[in-house]
């Protein structure tokens, strides 16, 4: 039997981030271990889909996000992606521990979830909530007291937030990058935020 309690604790490494006027709210779970990462921001994982798929939505081109002639993410465009579209990130586990020492949420315990009242405090033109993946949708369903959505679907909560669960970015999820982007663009769509 694993002692669960002797594991080590992480808490989450960065601050949300929240442009002006964020409209949209989207939430993983927590990031890879640090070796995993190609950047010290959010889906920082190079074979997570995320970033590529922001790109085939926005500017057509799942590269577009990229260093050019480079397989590093540029971060100062992918910052600016988000100001301009009104995109703020932040993940559902504030503390977790790794029950397998690995990035999978199937072995991830979310010892402290994010304050998301608090979070949404700070967004007051944030009407929807998406979630990356399964577990992430759970822990946000225990903190809206709603129903998880199934996936591609949303539920709205007392107050009228709007609840997404998305498909998973990791690549990990057995779904193509266009079918993934379609899922999120309908999204992105329903919240108000412009596409090409």
């Amino acid at each position: 039997m694993v002692d669960n309690q002797n594991m080590e604790l992480e808490t989450h490494p960065w601050a949300p981030f929240i442009p002006e006027g964020a409209r949209v709210l989207v939430m993983g779970t927590f990031p890879p271990q640090r070796k995993r990462w190609s950047m010290d921001f959010y889906y920082p994982n190079r074979t997570n889909d995320f970033w590529y798929m922001m790109g085939l939505i926005f500017m057509g081109d799942r590269s577009a996000l990229l260093r050019p002639g480079s397989r590093d993410f540029d971060l100062d465009r992918i910052k600016a992606l988000l100001c301009d579209k009104g995109i703020a990130l932040n993940d559902t586990g504030r503390r977790i521990r790794r029950l397998r020492g690995n990035a999978s949420d199937k072995f991830l315990e979310i010892v402290e979830p994010v304050d998301l009242d608090a979070l949404l405090a700070r967004m007051p033109e944030c009407h929807t909530v998406a979630t990356t993946g399964e577990k992430a949708a759970g822990v946000v369903a225990s903190l809206t007291a709603t129903d998880v959505p199934r996936m591609g679907e949303e539920v709205t909560d007392a107050r009228g937030l709007h609840i997404w669960r998305m498909p998973s970015t990791s690549r990990a999820y057995p779904l193509k990058l266009e079918l993934k982007a379609a899922h999120y663009e309908r999204l992105f769509r329903s919240a108000g935020i412009p596409i090409p």
